[in-house]
Order: C-alpha cells, then sequence, then structure tokens
C-alpha cells in the first residue's frame, strides 16, 4: 500500500493499492424509483425499461473507451433483458455544454459523466445528482482506490462514482527529440532551450489547443506548482492565500515568456484540445501536456499508427531554479465519474447499471484502453504496455497531486479562472490582473 496526498477542499490520501498487486430526456417507461440499487432491476424484471445513458467517449477520439462502453453495455443488456440503455455520445466540450443545457431544464439523463468537487457542486445544490451511497456499501464496497470517491463527496454523501485517475505529463515525440539531438529536460532553462531549438529549426515546440481554456490551464498550474510550491496553489485556489504572492506572479508572467518564445502552435488560442492533438499526432508538434486518459491514443488506439505510438514517450513538468516546487508533484486527480439523475424515473435500474459498468470498468480499462482505473485492480498478471507501466510507476512515486484548478474551483471562480488562462495566453490581460481576478473571483 502506497500513501499519497492531494489537493480538493478536503485534503485526502491517495492509496495506489493496484501498484502493490504488481507495477437527455427522462420520459422513460420504467418503474417506481424506489428499491436498492441491487434489487430494484431485478424487482421488475417484467417491465422493460430504457436507461438514458449521455457519455463523452466517442468512436475515433475515444476508440479504446469507447469499445469497453459498449461491450458492458451489451453484456449488461444480455443479461438484464428488460432494459434498454440509449446511449447519447458526445465530445468534451459538448458534453459540458449540454450537461448545463439539460440541467436548466431538469432534464438530465437517467445516468451520465461528471467531474468532481466544484464542477459536482452546483449539479448537488441544485438537487440535480442523487447520493450513490447505497451502491458503495454493496458489491463495490472496497474496490476503489482510498482517496477517490471522497472526491465526489459533499456534506458527507457520494453523488457520483469514479471510473478514472489521472496524472498530467508532457509527452513527446522522440524521433522529432532525436533528430535535433534533444535531452529530456530536467530543469526549466533546459526546457526553454529546447523550445528554442525546435522554434529555431521551424518545429512547433508545444501543440496547445486553448480554445477549451482547460489546456492552457494545465499549462499555468504547473508553473505556478514549481515556482510557487504546492501548498502556495492549493491555498491560492481555495482562497487561503493570494494570486499576488510574488511566485504565483512569476508563473503568469512565466507564461507569456512562452508565447513570446514561440513555444506554442500557431493559432493556439483559437484550436480546440482535439484540433491541437492532431497537430501532435500528426507529427508538426513536438510536446503535448495531457492528462494520462490520453494513453489509449499512445498505447492500445489502432486508428493512431504503431509507428506513431513507437514514438511517445514523456516527462515530468521540470524544476525551477529557486523554486519551491518538487519534479515529484503533479496536476491530476480522479478523473470522471458517473451519476444518477435525482428526478430519473428508473433511479434503481439507473443505480443498478451504474453499479455494474464501474465494476466491469476496472479491468477491461486497464487491458482495453490503457486507463487507470479508479478501482483496485490486480495488475500483476497483466500484459500492460511500457509507457503505461512507466505512468503507472510515476504516479506512485508522486510526492502530491493537485486537483486541476477548474474541477476544484466553485462553479463561477472556475469560469473566470478558465477566462482569465485564456486571456493570460492571448496576452490580454498582465499577470497583475490576472491575479487580482483571481483574489475576486475566489473571495465570491
Amino acid at each position: 500500500m502506497f500513501k499519497k496526498k492531494w489537493s480538493i477542499t478536503l485534503m485526502t490520501t491517495l492509496c495506489l493499492a493496484m501498484v502493490a498487486a504488481g507495477c437527455g430526456n427522462n420520459g422513460n417507461n420504467g418503474a417506481n424509483n424506489e428499491g436498492s440499487a441491487n434489487g430494484g432491476a431485478a424487482e421488475s424484471d417484467s417491465k422493460k425499461v430504457t436507461v438514458n445513458f449521455m457519455h463523452l467517449w466517442p468512436e475515433g477520439v475515444s476508440a479504446g473507451q469507447n469499445k469497453i462502453v459498449n461491450q458492458i453495455i451489451n453484456d449488461y443488456q444480455a443479461e438484464h433483458t428488460n432494459v434498454t440503455i440509449k446511449q447519447e455520445v458526445l465530445d468534451n466540450e459538448q458534453y459540458k455544454n449540454k450537461l448545463k443545457v439539460l440541467s436548466a431544464s431538469n432534464q438530465l439523463p437517467d445516468v451520465g459523466v461528471t467531474w468532481a468537487a466544484g464542477f459536482l457542486q452546483p449539479y448537488v445544490e441544485g438537487n440535480l445528482f442523487t447520493p450513490v451511497d447505497d451502491v458503495l456499501g454493496g458489491e463495490l464496497n472496497g474496490k476503489f482506490v482510498a482517496g477517490t470517491t471522497e472526491a465526489y463527496a459533499i456534506d458527507g454523501k457520494t453523488y457520483a462514482l469514479p471510473l478514472e485517475f489521472n496524472i498530467a505529463p508532457i509527452y513527446y515525440n522522440k524521433a522529432i527529440f532525436e533528430k535535433y539531438n534533444l535531452e529530456v529536460p530536467q530543469t526549466y532553462d533546459q526546457f526553454k532551450q529546447v523550445v528554442k531549438t525546435l522554434s529555431d529549426n521551424g518545429v512547433a515546440p508545444i501543440a496547445l489547443g486553448n480554445k477549451d481554456r482547460w489546456t492552457g490551464s494545465l499549462w499555468y498550474m504547473y508553473m505556478a506548482d514549481r515556482f510557487a510550491g504546492q501548498e502556495t496553489l492549493s491555498k491560492a485556489i481555495k482562497g487561503e492565500a493570494s494570486f499576488t504572492d510574488e511566485n504565483l506572479m512569476k508563473a503568469a508572467t512565466e507564461v507569456q515568456s512562452l508565447v513570446d518564445g514561440n513555444a506554442f502552435v500557431k493559432g493556439f488560442n483559437g484550436l480546440s484540445n482535439e484540433e491541437a492533438k492532431s497537430e501532435f499526432t500528426n507529427e508538426k508538434a513536438a510536446m503535448y501536456l495531457m492528462g494520462t486518459w490520453e494513453l489509449p491514443n499512445w498505447t492500445t488506439n489502432t486508428d493512431i499508427p504503431q509507428e506513431f505510438r513507437d514514438k511517445v514517450g514523456f516527462f515530468k513538468f521540470p524544476t525551477v531554479e529557486g523554486g519551491k516546487g518538487d519534479i515529484n508533484s503533479w496536476v491530476g486527480g480522479p478523473g470522471v465519474g458517473l451519476f444518477v439523475a435525482e428526478n430519473s424515473k428508473v433511479k434503481a435500474e439507473a443505480k443498478a447499471f451504474v453499479e455494474y459498468f464501474v465494476t466491469k470498468w476496472g479491468e477491461q480499462s486497464v487491458t482495453g484502453a490503457g486507463v487507470i482505473p479508479a478501482t483496485k485492480v490486480d495488475t500483476s498478471a497483466l500484459e500492460l504496455p511500457q509507457l503505461y507501466i512507466d505512468l503507472f510507476n510515476e504516479m506512485n512515486q508522486a510526492s502530491s497531486i493537485t486537483l486541476f484548478a477548474d474541477v476544484q474551483m466553485p462553479a463561477n471562480a472556475a469560469e473566470t479562472h478558465l477566462n482569465m488562462i485564456q486571456s493570460l495566453f492571448g496576452k490580454a490581460v498582465t499577470p497583475e490582473k490576472f491575479a487580482q481576478e483571481h483574489d475576486a473571483a475566489v473571495a465570491k
């Protein structure tokens, strides 16, 4: 058992027990929603039930996950012949937007995907998600990596079940680095020299799609961590310290220095993350900072040529000379989880499906997609790609893991953060203004 810490509203302990083992409409014709998650579906076997499931794993960009989702659904329907799982599949940004629209009219799907902490909070406060503690007390009791379900708990109740755990490395093209005699940077000065060499040779150093804003937040958070340290960054996000802290200001200033140094692909503030990822996979950019949810694309996704997948390596965000950050401090945390809508007309059946889905997702997501799951999986007998193993081990060695700022912050503050990130990268605001707007938003 290995212990880590990461930052959300409450500090929790992350025990990566997996490592120890080896390396939108609710118009359903369903029944009354009373009953336990385990028993509800069984009690209504004679009744035809449709469970609406909205998720963000489209075929193509999330090929591995999409295949697993369909397999789980097919197996579930075969075992529960009275239940039909109706899918609606959207990409990440479309999903977030539709979730907001559906919540405004209280027309959420029976089962859907959510993020933790601050993202979750307005849906809970709006009585849109139902508690799932009864499911946690059933077959899934003790199955989650410690510290993951707590990220979905508010006021003592759990409102979603996590599927993934993620950290965010810098992926890089080993062939491009070799071509220009570049070594993996350990320090930020070395990293800037890599950026300069690539830029001088007409190669875009970094793929970034900052139209989606949270992508740029990853860069700022690492800068803030390396300059100011994990504790200062965490306190600022929670309103216990100021973003005008000298070292946090240095982080914001350095973001704009990277922009001035042509570190990012052209037009990055107008590109989506998917467009930026294409720049990396098409070998037009040498580096790409993103969560380990992208691991399937570099390991198991046959839509991406094996020749390219073999070229992908990773490195940790470098340390800053004189900075307070630790190279083993990561940005990451629990990934997406599954919720059940409070006003679902088939709540018991929806909970039963969620329980089944989370149970099956564990090992299948490791072997079939290369995802790091939130449930404990014995990996000792599994053949896994080296990239997966290496990142898995890095997560085990993490000194701290700071939850993504836009997930950790309350919704209004998160929106300000994301807007300010885009403005900072676009040089539409000064680092001073960036800090002041954050302090004001968090204070509210």
